[in-house]
Formats: C-alpha cells, structure tokens, sequence
C-alpha cells in the first residue's frame, strides 16, 4: 500500500486579520484553524503529517504541542513551492503527498480520501470548484478537451484567463518522487517572484500525465480565512452543520442558529437543547436531558432524565440521572451530583459531591465538600473552606438537615443525621441524630437611637 505524508501549509503571518496572533491559531468552533486541518489529515490515517511553519513558530508549536506532526520551519516566505520542499527531505518517493492549507480549516476527509486514493494511481490530483466570482483565485486552465494545462495565478493572469469561472483551491495530491523533481524545476518569474506551488501543474502535463479534478462536496470546505469577516463567515456555516448532526443523532434544537458548538458534543436520544446555549470542549448529554435557555456547559457528562434550567453555568461537572439544575445555577470544576440530587438559583458548588436525593435550592455556596444522601442544605448555607492558605474539607452525613444561614468552617463534619439550627457558625464536629445551634440570645434594647449623619 503506497504510504501517505500530508504537508499542511501554515507559515503566513495572515496580516489582514490585524492581529498579533498567527492566522492558523484563530478559532474556529473554538478550536484553531489548523486543529481543524490537522484532525482531516489524520482521518486520511498518514505515515506522517508535516506541518510547515513560518511566522510565529514557536507559539504555533506551543499551543499545538498535544499535535503529532513533523515541524519544519520555513524561514523566509518565498512562496508555496519553497514550503513544500522544505517538507520532502522527510518524504519518501514511492510515497503520495497531499498538500493542504492550515488556513482552509474545513476540508472534508472523504473527499481527501478520494483525492489520495486517485493520486496513488500515479496521476496528479487537484481539488477545484467552480464560483460565480473567481476574483482573487488561480484559475484552471483547460484545452479546448477539457484536459488540464496548467493554473494560472489571478496577478498573472491575462483578461481571457480571468473570465475562467473554475478556480484553484490549492489542495493538490501527487507522487512524491516526481513532485521533488517538478518542486526543483519551479522559477520564481512571476509577478510575486515566488516559487508557485501550482506551477507543477503545468510540469506535470509537460512530462505527459494526466491533471485530474476533484470538486469538494461544498464550496465552505476549501474556502480559506484571510480575514476576520472570512471566519466569521465559516464560523456560521460550521455552527450549522454541528447542530444539524446533533439533531440527526436525536437532539432536538429550539432554534439550530442559536447553539454554538466549540468542541465535540456527544448525546442521546430526545434530548432538547434551547435557544443562546454555548457548548464548550467534550460535552456528553445523555437520553431525555433538557438544557434551558442561555446555558454555558463545557466538559461536562450530563446523565439522562436532568434538566438543566435557565442561564446555567457548568464546567468539569460530572451530572447524575434525574437531577435538576438552576436557574442560575454555576457548577465549577470536579462537581459531581448524584442521582436525583437538586441544585437551585444562585447555588455555587465546587470539588464537591451531592449524594442521591441531596438539595440545595438557594443562594448557597458548596466547595470542597462531601455530602451524602437525601441532605437538605438551607438557603445561605457557606462552607467556609479557605483560610487564606490552604483548602479544607466539609463533610455531610446522611439525612442531615443544614438550616439557612449556617457558616460551616472547614475542616469539619456534620453526622449523619444531624441538624444544624439555622444561622448558626459552625466549627466543631457536629454529633449524628442531635440538634446543634449556636446563636446568642436576642436581646432588645429599648430606647436606643441610631446615629444620623450631620
């Protein structure tokens, strides 16, 4: 079986966007662009994935570091061609390479499976589309056979050249062997003065091979982000697309324009999702989960049967069968819910876990604490786990009943069993099966004014 290498182009500075950051590490789904195009090529499953860098090289590398590529640096920008080349030192000739761009984040794997597959025949493969307004492309140019002669660059084109409707999108597959001979043929008389990548086009067909075409399924997968208009625009096209598959996988979406998807979101059947909610990272929602409007959840497994109400905030949650969450609800970090376990407006919890049929409805600050099963917590209930050093742990026994307005001061446990009057301050271990209130008396002194200003 003929090995694929992927060169993926991703030296440009990108100076339309007006940004300091390198073109290829915008976000695209909340992911960079060249995450995106890293992820096609490694569906093709290649012997290698080269990634040519240029123009911010080492935060390109840094903030993809989890990446399994081969890094080659190109130093001076003088065009697709050099960068290309700097790539085939680590090539093999009997190999087929398939160049992309890590500015065209949207290609799809099947149709780079159809492109390498036709290229491992030995012909040179190139992926066009035709548009209504070529303006800015190379376009291709045919004999009167419709036989492909060669790309011509919008800068070189003539006027006839110009009225040419099927343009370049630069993702081209070919032998490797001949490609390092026809990259060492490459002149850089052009308008440019670069060595032009589709330049080997032409060669190719001087040497006698077939050119053959294939178009991209839709025109957004071989668009490229020059500006910030550009990704904004694909940023729609691909919302819509993750939304349809989540409604194709048994989701329910109030209105599919009004979900952002900014990583991989996996979910059940009848699962409904409303209107302006974000969903970050790997997100799990299982069987009949209903997330409310204006909801941000990001890494987070959601079991089946909760509901997640209003403005809800969720990350690095773990949520049980048949909880409900909110309205205005913020889980932090390593959270975890129990089956039917509840947690209402204005409820903070965080590295904390809530027992099977434990509540705590309102205005409630939960952190670093373990609760058992079927606690009721008041309203304005704090554990108190920091001591302006360290963290400490609040522990809560089965069937215990915590009254509104306690302070709980970590570390300490409250027994199974146990209630704590309400608006106490607790700081000692609290005995199962007992009552346990610290208020002082009420007193009313009559006759007292308060101070008035002036």
């Amino acid at each position: 079986m003929t090995p694929l290498h992927v060169v993926i182009l991703a030296a440009g500075q990108g100076r339309r966007m007006q940004s300091s950051r390198p073109k290829v590490l915008h976000l695209l789904a909340g992911r960079p662009l060249l995450s995106h195009v890293v992820d096609a090529a490694n569906a093709l499953n290649p012997a290698r994935v080269h990634v040519v860098h240029g123009y911010g090289g080492g935060i390109v590398r840094e903030a993809m570091s989890a990446a399994d590529v081969e890094w080659v640096e190109q130093r001076e920008q003088l065009g697709t061609g050099h960068a290309v080349s700097l790539a085939m030192p680590g090539i093999p000739d009997d190999a087929t390479v398939l160049v992309l761009y890590g500015d065209v984040p949207l290609v799809n794997p099947d149709t780079l499976h159809e492109t390498t597959t036709l290229a491992a025949g030995g012909d040179i493969m190139l992926m066009t589309v035709v548009v209504d307004d070529p303006r800015g492309y190379g376009r291709i140019v045919r004999d009167p056979d419709g036989h492909v002669l060669g790309i011509v660059e919008e800068r070189d084109a003539d006027d006839e050249q110009r009225t040419i409707a099927e343009i370049n999108t630069g993702i081209l597959a070919a032998h490797a062997g001949r490609l390092r001979g026809w990259l060492r043929g490459l002149s850089r008389d052009n308008a440019q003065g670069e060595h032009y990548l589709t330049d080997v086009v032409a060669l190719a067909v001087g040497d006698g091979l077939s050119v053959r075409t294939v178009p991209p399924e839709a025109i957004e997968e071989v668009l490229g982000v020059n500006d910030r208009v550009e990704l904004a625009a694909l940023e729609r096209f691909q919302q819509r697309r993750l939304a349809e598959n989540l409604m194709r996988d048994g989701a329910s979406l109030a209105d599919p324009t009004r979900v952002d998807i900014r990583g991989r979101v996996s979910t059940g059947r009848d699962v409904f999702v409303d209107v302006n909610v974000v969903f970050e990272g790997e997100v799990v929602l299982g069987d009949r989960v209903n997330i409310g409007p204006g909801c941000v959840i990001r890494d987070t497994v959601i079991e089946r049967d909760t509901e997640v109400r209003a403005q809800c905030v969720i990350e690095g949650a773990h949520i049980g069968v048949a909880c409900a969450i909110g309205p205005f609800a913020r889980l932090r970090p390593d959270a975890r819910l129990s089956r039917d376990a509840r947690i209402g407006n204005f409820v903070e919890v965080k590295n904390a876990t809530l027992g099977e049929g434990s509540k705590a409805s309102h205005l409630t600050y939960i952190g670093d604490t373990r609760i058992g099963r079927d606690v009721n917590v008041g309203a304005g209930v704090v554990t108190c786990n920091y001591d302006g050093t360290r963290k400490h742990e609040t522990v809560i026994g089965d069937h215990a009943f915590i009254g509104s307005g306690v302070m709980l001061v970590a570390p300490v446990t409250v027994h199974a069993g146990a209630t704590v009057g309400a608006g106490s301050t607790i700081g000692k271990d609290v005995p199962a099966d007992a009552l346990t209130v610290t208020r002082t008396p009420q007193r009313t002194i009559r006759g007292w004014k308060r101070r008035r200003k002036g």
